[in-house]
């Protein structure tokens, strides 16, 4: 189908785990995410879809890294699909009120996680955000079926009720995506939630990971009781991203913001979590939790 992904190599696996490059920012994303999942001894391919947000010379390092660059474009939408999900008019329509998103998010880059269907070298996908880390093997994930997404908790229990798309299981069929691609822009429609809204509606039976395959970090401070290193296999870091400097949730933030930055140069992760701290007790902060630091 015209628009597919274009490969700089062949596979090496019939399943890959898949993340999705739109601009510098995520590109240090990639990176770090990457060398998280090489210390899980994953067997599955690494593959990078890549923009053309991402200048070219930029490829190589994520290459060099163990990926697979799969060069594409953003989905062929109408215009008027794309006026409606442009940034302010959608952050307008749907605001973020919970937490900040950095000026680099651009919402149409979003839907490009739909492109995961044309990946047909591949038996089974799974999805994962730029902006997360792999703690642990996941490789199971490619037993779930489709379509699979952890449900989007961080706040309370009414977040279980809808997904987060930072992380998914998928099984590629170029029959789907012509599928998707015209359930996408019918007349009129809007997507909230971008891609996440489209996917809950297109799978409206998708089955629940458990919230440990994507663990969002707003979980640290919001629902501390639900933290237990011991289990997160994917952590992702929702709205402000590690890289971040000056965020108003850095403080807060910051055991699990260093983590990242551990990661990202170059430190072996298992080393790393072995000193990580329990997460704050609700409403406790400094000393008085130092007790219950692991």
């Amino acid at each position: 189908m015209s628009g597919s992904p274009v490969f700089d190599r062949p596979a090496q696996s019939r399943t890959a785990y898949v993340t999705l490059v739109t601009n510098q920012d995520y590109l240090m994303g990639a990176s770090a995410l990457l060398r998280s999942l090489r210390q899980t001894q994953t067997t599955a391919d690494l593959v990078v879809l890549a923009t053309p947000g991402v200048a070219a010379g930029d490829l190589p390092e994520l290459a060099s890294a163990g990926a697979r660059i799969a060069k594409c474009e953003r989905l062929a939408t109408s215009a008027q699909f794309n006026e409606r999900h442009e940034r302010g008019r959608l952050h307008k329509a749907a605001p973020f009120t919970k937490g900040g998103k950095p000026v680099f998010h651009t919402p149409l880059d979003n839907f490009v996680k739909l492109r995961l269907w044309q990946l047909t070298e591949y038996d089974k996908v799974v999805f994962i955000d730029a902006d997360a880390l792999v703690l642990k093997n996941c490789d199971r994930l490619f037993d779930y079926p489709e379509f699979c997404a952890a449900p989007n908790v961080y706040e309370g229990l009414g977040d279980f009720h809808r997904l987060n798309s930072g992380v998914f299981t998928a099984t590629p069929s170029e029959a789907t995506f012509a599928d998707m691609m015209q359930r996408l822009d019918e007349p009129d429609v809007f997507w909230r939630r971008t891609d996440q809204t489209f996917l809950e509606t297109y799978f409206p039976d998708w089955h629940g990971l458990p919230v440990f395959y994507n663990m969002l970090q707003y979980v640290w401070f919001n629902l501390p009781g639900l933290w237990d290193w011991d289990q997160i296999h994917i952590l992702h870091y929702q709205y402000e991203k590690p890289w971040q400097t000056g965020h108003d949730k850095a403080d807060r933030l910051r055991p699990l913001i260093e983590l990242w930055q551990a990661c990202y140069a170059g430190e072996n992760l298992a080393d790393v979590l072995r000193q990580m701290p329990k997460p704050p007790l609700a409403g406790v902060t400094g000393e008085a939790n130092a007790s219950s630091r692991g």
